[in-house]
């Protein structure tokens, strides 16, 4: 099969990967730009696993004010050099993320910042809301409003608002950017303000 070079284009303009990448992308899913996006963000995954345990100790802050400066931001984004953090953008995905805290207004960056007891009375409620039913379903309905409550309080789950068709989530986005520009990347913390909060 023959992929035309403004479908490698369309696809690289979609996603900052290479050419070569595209094409192959491209070529491994017959042509199909849906399947060729994920084949792409699954090997930004595996990229992002490898560059995880790497220390991200530079970075940028960013900010955000929205509504006639009725909801600012201010968020801590860290990667490994200086080089990346003054990239145009390493800077976009940082104002990117800051723009999603005022518009979703997250609790946590991450659910391992979520205290234990939190989740457990998060647990206690779901359990009880469900009724008599065999243990494993029980168990498994718990596991489903869990997901559905991280996806609603941790910025990582949430679903990128300047993009809720493609259902990326915030944890993608930083994924794709890894991947992009070859360091680790954490969201280190945030913070929300809202005029009479």
């Amino acid at each position: 099969m023959s992929i035309s070079a403004s479908t490698v284009k369309e696809l690289r303009d979609q996603t900052g990967a290479g050419m070569m990448d595209c094409k192959k992308a491209l070529t491994e899913s017959d042509g199909d730009a849906e399947k060729a996006l994920d084949f792409l963000r699954k090997k930004g995954l595996a990229k992002a696993q490898g560059k995880a345990s790497r220390e991200a100790s530079d970075g940028y802050i960013g900010s955000y004010i929205h509504m006639g400066g009725k909801i600012g931001v201010l968020v801590e984004v860290n990667c490994e050099t200086d080089f990346v953090a003054k990239t145009d953008d390493f800077q976009d995905l940082v104002k990117d993320i800051a723009m999603h805290i005022a518009a979703a207004n997250p609790t946590y960056v991450s659910r391992e910042e979520i205290p234990s007891d939190t989740i457990d009375k998060e647990k206690e409620i779901y359990a009880s809301q469900v009724g008599d039913k065999a243990p494993q379903i029980v168990e498994k309905i718990v596991e489903g409003k869990l997901e559905k409550f991280f996806s609603e309080i941790c910025l990582v789950d949430q679903v990128f608002v300047k993009d809720p068709d493609q259902k990326a989530k915030i944890r993608d986005l930083i994924v794709e950017k890894i991947a992009k520009l070859g360091e680790n990347i954490v969201i280190k913390r945030f913070a929300r303000f809202q005029l009479g909060a």
